[in-house]
């Protein structure tokens, strides 16, 4: 019997939906992944915590360290404690620091397994200085090491995330240069460096100190040429895969351009036969089980078999990332609500509540049509959940 549910159209009306069979991708792999591939990974909120959510972050750690372990399963690598963890959008650096220590002590409790290991990087920044307090370009500088300084401590690799308080007081990309140059000089392990754009945080507008992007691009570029020993890679998240394409094309040898393309991810790290990009992004949280399984096809020298399975999970990207962007965490953590990675559809800083009702139904019928929805039944029964709880 056809598994259905009733959910609403834009026209206000109820539809009956029935759902496909449940692609069965694997829970696990030991196969070899075409590319370098982080997961940017959620947090997962504690829901029977005494406080007021919108104040005090509280963490259910054991179901957040789970879900990494679901990921490494997958062998792909988590990138903590970065926007997708709802870093600045409730998660404050002392807990975000907590989830760092606890996710690297269960990436070093698990060794090696499989010739693999559990990798992380981690997200550090300045979000501890609220920008409205810095003043000096010192200040930043002297926040982003607060952050390395703690992170290395714990033997944490860094993905140095963009500054609200940067982009605040620097007065042109000489500041950024001289900030950059700083930090980079300074660290123990080659970084990641993040450009996150304006549609994803607001308060980063005119980052590298212009609005003009081919202008950031080059003040960008020429900190890493500057650096380059000290710079892994750089994710860029522009939703742009133009200006990605032309950046790769542009990096010193050896530094990694890593997709966080949450729009074009599948082409971009399919590349162009000459050069490609790795990926970290916010959009394998959510759909790591097809992202690990074309990856591992695409390794076998099977780039068919890795769009059959990617192409299908772009339209629900576009969809959790689309306009306000900096609201896809919302559809992130719904997804694994719906997958059963957590059994509440709950969020630090009441977050839950910055889609529609609207919104999380066409995520459903996206992640169904992609083969996302491990458990359809189950997906169903808390869909139908959510609904009851928004007068449906």
């Amino acid at each position: 019997m056809a598994l259905t549910i009733r959910l609403p159209r834009a026209d206000r009306t109820l539809e009956t939906y029935e759902l496909a069979p449940a692609r069965g991708f694997p829970a696990r792999t030991d196969r070899p992944l075409a590319r370098v591939a982080y997961a940017a990974a959620h947090m997962v909120a504690d829901p029977l915590a005494e406080g007021d959510p919108w104040l005090t972050p509280a963490i259910d750690w054991d179901r957040t360290i789970a879900f990494r372990e679901h990921l490494w399963d997958l062998g792909l690598g988590v990138a903590e404690a970065m926007d997708t963890a709802q870093r600045g959008m409730g998660l404050d650096w002392p807990t975000s620091l907590e989830l760092i220590r606890r996710s690297l002590s269960a990436a070093k409790a698990r060794g090696t397994q499989n010739g693999k290991g559990a990798v992380v990087a981690c997200g550090a920044g300045t979000d501890h200085l609220p920008p409205e307090n810095a003043r000096t370009i010192d200040d930043v500088i002297r926040a982003y090491e607060e952050q390395i300084e703690a992170i290395e401590a714990l033997d944490g690799r860094i993905i140095l995330m963009a500054s609200r308080a940067l982009a605040r007081v620097a007065k042109g990309p000489d500041d950024y240069a001289r900030v950059y140059g700083r930090i980079l000089s300074q660290v123990k392990q080659p970084v990641i460096l993040h450009w996150l754009g304006d549609m994803f945080d607001p308060a980063l507008a005119g980052y590298w100190g212009t609005a003009d992007l081919d202008a950031a691009m080059d003040t960008a570029l020429g900190i890493i040429g500057d650096f380059a020993p000290k710079v892994d890679g750089i994710k860029i998240s522009l939703l742009d895969k133009e200006k990605e394409i032309v950046m790769r094309r542009r990096l010193p040898a050896g530094v990694r351009m890593y997709t966080g393309d949450d729009f074009n991810y599948a082409e971009l790290i399919a590349g162009d036969g000459e050069l490609h990009s790795d990926a970290l992004l916010g959009i394998f949280d959510a759909i790591a089980p097809a992202a690990a399984a074309a990856l591992a096809e695409l390794a076998d020298g099977n780039e068919a078999g890795f769009h059959d399975i990617l192409a299908p999970t772009v339209p629900l990207s576009r969809h959790i990332f689309k306009a306000p962007t900096r609201f896809y965490k919302t559809g992130v953590v719904f997804m694994a609500y719906l997958n059963g990675h957590q059994d509440h559809f709950t969020m630090v800083g009441g977050q839950e509540s910055t889609r529609s009702t609207q919104h999380l139904a066409e995520l459903f019928r996206l992640a169904d049509k992609a083969g996302l929805l491990t458990d359809p039944e189950r997906a169903a029964s808390r869909m139908a959940a959510v609904l009851a709880v928004r007068g449906l």
